[in-house]
């Protein structure tokens, strides 16, 4: 197992090493300059000197491979260069967003998985009767709706319901306060993103974990515990959910990873300040640094969550060896 540990840890920098190469080289695929759209943006003119001496000082005119070789050994040191397009450190521009778009994907994972690991097992459990056609309807409800479309219901049915209760419409706070200073208004800020998102997130969650448990209740093993005379909760509970969630673990950590970077839509909804926002504006402004600073981030969240998720394996099925 420890062998196994220290494997998994070592493959992070080579696949780090290989992301870093790749979103280099897509990024000075792209078609554009961002000195040209630095100094076109305040609609004076401009020539080619001016173009060559802002190359200069942003570092672009030194060989491509130097440029990579500082972006991999400053990624490694947590020195991921300063802004081309703000001209600020990109760790301290990241820093002012992490928090908001970390703390909607922490609270959104949590609400996908108390909706989908029950719903989804009891759907399991009552499989072809009424309660599992309501749950599927559930889950099918939430596969078709996207994020922004519901976001928006939501928003509307706040303002309507704060104008019926007490006379005048209420909209959730957009400026970010740490939870331990205010967690009051951090929680009526954050908490409707996070159930937007939730909510899509646990129909995928609940059914994968009906179809696991489906495919677990028909196992060997599960009739000869039934007929051992086990009760039918230790029987779901110990035998068969902890083996449907091995699909369901993976899914879970695939889309954590994914909504550390994919809540652009929903926070431009909610007008948060987000990663999302910031990927947004760093690949529009052409800013080299911070988009591949950003999708690094996003990069090292799968890598981490992937090595968790294979850590998790060896807990929920004592059969998984690693060697």
């Amino acid at each position: 197992m420890y062998r196994y540990i220290v494997k998994r840890i070592l493959l992070v920098i080579p696949t780090l090493v290989g992301a870093a190469a790749l979103v280099f080289l897509l990024m000075r695929l792209i078609p554009g300059d961002i000195c040209v759209v630095r100094l076109g943006s305040g609609g004076g003119t401009f020539d080619a000197r001016a173009v060559a001496t802002c190359h200069a000082q942003l570092g672009l005119d030194s060989p491509v491979f130097l440029q990579f070789v500082d972006f991999v050994w400053g990624f490694f040191r947590g020195d991921f260069g300063t802004s081309m397009w703000s001209g600020k450190p990109v760790a301290h521009e990241i820093a002012a967003r992490f928090p908001i778009s970390l703390e909607i994907c922490i609270m959104a994972v949590v609400i996908s998985n108390i909706i989908a690991i029950p719903l989804g097992t009891i759907s399991a459990l009552k499989q072809d009767r009424p309660i599992d056609f309501v749950i599927r309807t559930i889950s099918i409800a939430g596969l078709a709706t996207p994020s922004f479309w519901l976001g928006i219901l939501l928003i509307l049915a706040i303002l309507d319901i704060s104008q019926a209760v007490f006379g005048t419409p209420w909209m959730p706070p957009i400026d970010y306060v740490p939870i331990w200073q205010d967690p009051l208004r951090n929680l009526s800020m954050a908490i409707w993103p996070a159930l937007t998102v939730g909510y899509r997130t646990s129909a995928v969650t609940m059914r994968m974990t009906r179809s696991a448990m489906l495919e677990v209740l028909r196992e060997d093993y599960i009739r000869t515990a039934r007929a051992k005379g086990l009760i039918e909760k230790v029987i779901v509970n110990r035998h068969a959910l902890k083996n449907a969630l091995l699909p369901v673990v993976t899914l879970i950590g695939i889309e954590a990873a994914f909504l550390m970077g994919g809540l652009v839509v929903t926070e431009q909804v909610f007008n948060l300040n987000g990663i999302g926002r910031l990927f947004v504006q760093s690949v529009q402004n052409q800013d080299y640094t911070m988009t591949q600073a950003l999708v690094m981030l996003v990069v090292a969240a799968f890598v981490v969550t992937n090595t968790v998720v294979d850590l998790i394996y060896a807990w929920l099925d004592p059969r998984i060896r690693y060697t």
